[in-house]
């Protein structure tokens, strides 16, 4: 595929779910990785629009079109209009989205010095809306775990890829070190050690 005008959507940062009106339920997401790919894929000639959660402010090059949201309702309610408003030819989902929320976000602030218990309640996959608005889109979709061996993260990869309708997986860990794995339904296209390295093999897939 030749990236050049090829419309690309990422998605990148932590995903905020509130608690009350000043705590949110977050993650550890930078957005890097996706705003690595989202500066090469753009010096290669592609036409990329970065959804970027709260992870702080970032230099992109003007080309490409920036658009910032804090919480899990405002993520998806970007993605379906984006969807619906523009064909793009690749959706990259690499943020990191909230799995679960507050069975009931509090009005004002919780009091400090007490005991809360807090209810969660799980979130539905954007991933599935995705497949949805665009279903002629190549997906890259990514899937983190912890504490599992490399062979058993790539398969939970392979099956959430079969599950979603997506194209490509990227399996990856954070701890004890980074490692990542650029998956198909049958194939390992790629190792990595870096998130540079993983932003370099995905583009060499991608063009």
């Amino acid at each position: 595929m030749d990236i050049k005008n090829r419309r690309i959507l990422i998605t990148a940062g932590p995903t905020w779910a509130p608690i009350d009106s000043v705590r949110v339920i977050s993650n550890i997401a930078t957005g890097k990785t996706g705003i690595l790919l989202a500066q090469n894929l753009q010096r290669l000639g592609a036409k990329v629009t970065l959804v970027l959660g709260p992870a702080g402010d970032c230099s992109l090059n003007k080309k490409i079109k920036l658009i910032r949201f804090r919480f899990f309702d405002e993520l998806k309610q970007i993605i379906r209009k984006e969807l619906r408003a523009k064909e793009y030819d690749i959706v990259i989902h690499s943020a990191a989205v909230s799995d679960f929320k507050a069975a009931r976000a509090i009005k004002g602030k919780l009091v400090s010095g007490r005991t809360h218990n807090l209810k969660l309640i799980t979130l539905p996959k954007i991933s599935s809306d995705i497949r949805r608005y665009a279903p002629e889109a190549r997906l890259i979709l990514f899937k983190l775990e912890s504490g599992i061996p490399d062979s058993e993260l790539i398969k939970r990869s392979r099956e959430m890829l079969k599950r979603q309708g997506a194209n490509l997986a990227v399996a990856n860990r954070a701890e004890p070190f980074y490692r990542a794995f650029i998956t198909g339904e049958d194939n390992i296209y790629a190792q990595v050690d870096s998130k540079e390295g993983l932003a370099e093999g995905l583009v060499s897939l991608l063009r």
